[in-house]
């Protein structure tokens, strides 16, 4: 307890948060809670603190954690030295700071055989006291006496000294904070390309940091990232450097030397030569991993920001959708799709060349449409998209209606990304363990059009394609933010307890892939759920987790009302007695807004329930499970382009937002390369982010600016359009 109170006062401290709402919100994450929960049903014991808050809250909690552990560490491995005091022990126990205690613990740390160890052993420190304490007129005469063993005359003996003295400078505070300072002011990032690559195929896009400088504080993260991943690569060479070297090794000469005397000279040489071999190498790597840390953390963000939009795409709803999964050599293979999404009928169609047969795939595409009853129709974005969408038109067209010219069909298309990743994984072979990749893909992209939630939440995020170097930051931050983000999105949502996947139930609250698989069987068995309160019965569904899940789980057409709503169990004695106040059901609540006009919620208090839970209530009453989520509409590519070769400077087109970065966003706009809106070009503004101006899948319009054949980039312009 006593460790959570001083973890409450530091995280509000850093956070500028009331102390009371982090301790509560400490307490609940302690009891198992998650974070939606908390952020949609403890409003009154977090202050109404939101789910970026509490997450936020949650990660610092957990640093600091692992910093208690480096530091019980710390202190049983000094304490075993017998080398704790008193002022050490209480240095550490107030130290929360990573760096500072690593800097605290780094000359009691047990280390390699280095230069100076050897010097120590052979009994030189004493030497090197004498050297530092620069009284010594004669620091050759002193050495003599240090002439025995492995030790073989006093020059030996003053460079052993040295060696120790430049340990020692090296392992200083003082001397590590003071270098860390300039770093910080003046570091520059130098990135040259490793001359025997600069004419390869693969340096060609890095071509930008052949030779680059920038201050380390004004390199953005995808710029590091980009130089890290050359680096990696072999194409690239990266340093960090002070903007001078001499001034800091004058700095650390103020510390250390107290005159020109000759030991005074040989200190100088032993402070010179730890800057250079010791501590420069070391607060480099410092900064390196810092810098990397800085750039993983933005890097992670706009991914996971990209991810939220993505994930919270309009859905069309539950249409019987017809899914094309485009192509020309091997056709196209369609899908039919109910409602629900169950799979009816698969086949493949041949209308683009070489095989070309346009008027049998007209055919069969119009008997699909006819016998299937098709509402929509969802086209994936990858070859062969454009073309195949033309041929669906033409086939509409030519239907009598109402599935002809003016028909209610609507045609859409679907990014593609991460479908062949889910086609070919365990989830399809388990929906679809009789079909090919080919046709769960076109399930897939069928689906994504009804619902993209609840379809790619089966996809590794990684592998949806609305990030940038994923693959180069650190893997266990991303999986932590990335699952945080669709458990988020999925909560937010809120999910059909009788139509979910396995898949979508597990993001659910405090449910889980087990109870998630529990609930699957137990509605196999017993058929739909009728009520929430039927959740109690899924075998190792306790209290708890009831608790957690209950709220986010809907049920259109049950008994209660309430059981498709936001409105969590715990708070249905509320709304009853709203009612019976008003002598009517629940149900006329919901259905009249002149009674839920007439309800005063400051009447309904109490210790448990207090305004901010009342006024959700009430807004959930007015449109119980209404999905927050946008409208879906159709979108048009520019029919005069179809390749790049079509685009001309200046052009003018309709666009859509695939992916954004900080330093701008990709648009597609029908020729298979998407182009770039650099973030100066957004807007007749400055603005600070992206993400200020478009959102993912937003439609646009740009003017092409600038086409650059050989590195196959495309430059837009938002700007005067």
């Amino acid at each position: 307890m006593k460790e959570q109170n001083t973890f409450a006062r530091l995280i509000a401290q850093s956070l500028n948060l009331n102390i009371e709402a982090v301790g509560n919100t400490l307490s609940l994450l302690e009891e198992g809670c998650t974070i939606p929960f908390i952020s949609r049903y403890r409003k009154e014991r977090t202050g109404a603190l939101d789910e970026v808050q509490i997450a936020t809250i949650s990660d610092e909690n957990e640093r600091l954690k692992e910093i208690q552990k480096r530091k019980e560490t710390v202190v049983k491995t000094i304490t075993d030295q017998e080398k704790m005091t008193p002022e050490l022990q209480k240095r550490i126990e107030q130290c929360w700071d990573a760096t500072e205690l690593e800097d605290i613990y780094l000359p009691f740390k047990p280390r390699r055989r280095t230069r100076a160890q050897v010097a120590r052993e052979q009994g030189l420190e004493p030497l090197a006291q004498i050297l530092l304490m620069q009284r010594e007129r004669d620091p050759e005469r002193a050495a003599q006496a240090f002439v025995k063993g492995e030790v073989k005359d006093a020059e030996m003996a003053l460079k052993g000294a040295q060696d120790i003295i430049a340990e020692t400078v090296s392992e200083d505070e003082r001397s590590r904070q003071q270098l860390r300072g300039a770093y910080r002011r003046t570091a520059i990032i130098t990135s040259k390309v490793v001359k025997a690559k600069a004419e390869t195929d693969e340096a060609a896009k890095y071509h930008d940091y052949f030779d680059w400088k920038e201050p380390l504080k004004r390199c953005s993260s995808h710029r590091l990232l980009a130089m890290r991943r050359g680096e990696s690569e072999g194409i690239l060479r990266l340093s960090i450097d002070p903007i001078d070297d001499d001034e800091c090794i004058e700095r650390l000469l103020h510390h250390y030397v107290y005159g020109h005397t000759p030991c005074g000279d040989l200190v100088a040489e032993a402070v010179e030569d730890s800057y250079k071999r010791l501590l420069k190498p070391s607060i480099e790597t410092e900064f390196t991993n810092l810098s990397k840390e800085k750039a993983d953390e933005e890097a992670i963000r706009v991914f996971a920001e990209n991810l939220r939009q993505l994930l919270l795409g309009a859905p069309l709803g539950q249409k019987r959708v017809m899914g094309v999964d485009p192509g020309f050599r091997t056709g196209c293979k369609v899908v039919c799709l109910d409602a629900q999404g169950n799979l009816l009928h698969h086949e493949a169609i041949f209308p683009h060349p070489p095989i070309n047969k346009r008027m049998q795939a007209t055919v069969h595409v119009q008997q699909m449409l006819e016998q299937y009853h098709i509402e929509a129709i969802a086209i994936g974005n990858g070859t062969a998209s454009r073309e195949t969408k033309a041929f669906v038109e033409d086939a509409i067209k030519s239907l009598p209606s109402p599935f002809g010219e003016g028909s209610g069909v609507r045609l859409y298309v679907v990014s593609e990304d991460g479908a062949s990743v889910y086609s070919a994984s365990k989830v399809a072979r388990d929906e679809f363990p009789d079909e090919d990749v080919t046709v769960r893909g076109a399930v897939s992209i069928g689906r994504r059009l009804m619902d993209p939630l609840a379809e790619l939440v089966k996809i590794d995020p990684k592998s949806i394609g609305v990030g940038q170097y994923q693959h180069d930051v650190d893997q266990t931050k991303l999986k932590h933010q990335l699952d945080q983000t669709v458990e988020s999105c999925v909560n937010q949502v809120g999910v059909n307890l009788n139509t979910a996947s396995s898949h979508l139930l597990q993001y659910v609250s405090g449910l889980g892939p087990t109870l998630a698989k529990n609930i699957i069987d137990y509605r196999k068995e017993n058929g739909a759920f009728s009520s929430r309160a039927q959740l109690k019965k899924v075998p190792r569904l306790g209290p708890s987790a009831f608790q957690q899940c209950a709220g986010f789980l809907r049920i259109p057409g049950a008994k209660n009302p309430l059981d498709n709503s936001a409105v969590h169990p715990e708070s249905y004695p509320v709304v009853e007695q709203m009612a019976k106040d008003l002598g009517c059901a629940v149900k006329d609540l919901i259905e009249q807004k002149e009674l839920r006009g007439r309800i005063d919620i400051k009447r309904y208090v109490t210790a448990e329930v207090g305004l901010p839970t009342l006024t959700d209530i009430m807004k959930e009453l007015e449109k119980p499970g209404r999905d927050p989520r946008e409208q879906l509409e159709a979108f048009e590519f520019d029919s005069r382009v179809q390749t790049v070769d079509d685009l001309e400077e200046g052009m003018i087109l309709p666009g859509i937002v695939t992916n954004i970065t900080n330093f701008g966003a990709f648009v597609d706009i029908g020729v298979h390369q998407d182009g770039l809106v650099h973030i100066s070009q957004m807007a007749n503004r400055r603005i600070a982010h992206p993400t200020d101006v478009v959102k993912l899948h937003q439609h646009v319009t740009v003017r092409v600016i600038e086409i650059d054949y050989r590195r196959n980039r495309i430059s837009l312009s938002m700007k005067q359009v």
